[in-house]
């Protein structure tokens, strides 16, 4: 089972995003977009587990304690830098609660053998990917000009920084990730609460 920890958005903050995709999503054809109905702030990207670690890994994120989460959407960039862009994402605005939720998530699933993140926690909504490679923030070694983006820039350089709303998170959940030739297909298989 491929599997991630992540909180959802509200209904009217991916409409707002969705009409933001639409007027950009013809400038990037190659890129490879994600599908509204499958965003999502990723906390902590688990991996492949077999299925008999779905228990330990539910009863792990139980025992995280936090307070609900207001996180603002707005912005835009691209991963690792414009010059070499991977990744086109939407900027989250919170306070450290939201920092704080994701160690909290990692320190507890460390404790049954999930690997610990190698890199800082970046939040972000991911709305396209220029190929098959990670979506992670770092610059890696062979990254280099990728101009797939480029008129997608060019558009959004000369406008306004686009504000999709605000969301209060009072849940998280984890989510199984299916890969298929249509994009990822994401099943919700536990929530649980930020008090």
């Amino acid at each position: 089972m491929r599997l991630f920890v992540a909180l959802d958005i509200d209904e009217s903050v991916r409409l707002k995003i969705s009409q933001f995709m639409k007027d950009v999503h013809g400038l990037a054809p190659e890129a490879r977009w994600v599908q509204l109905e499958s965003l999502h702030v990723t906390l902590k990207f688990i991996g492949e587990k077999p299925a008999e670690q779905l228990e330990r890994i539910k009863l792990a994120l139980q025992t995280v304690e936090a307070g609900a989460i207001e996180m603002s959407f707005r912005g835009y960039g691209f991963f690792p830098n414009e010059k070499a862009a991977r990744v086109f994402w939407i900027g989250i605005v919170a306070d450290a609660s939201l920092k704080s939720l994701a160690a909290k998530v990692d320190e507890r699933l460390s404790t049954i053998d999930v690997s610990r993140k190698e890199h800082q926690f970046s939040p972000h909504l991911t709305l396209a990917r220029s190929g098959g490679r990670s979506g992670a923030p770092q610059g890696r070694k062979d990254d280099k000009l990728n101009r797939k983006f480029q008129r997608v820039q060019e558009k959004l350089s000369g406008q306004s920084v686009p504000d999709f709303g605000k969301v209060m998170a009072r849940e998280f959940f984890l989510y199984q990730s299916r890969l298929s030739p249509q994009g990822s297909q994401y099943t919700k298989l536990a929530s649980f609460p930020l008090r």
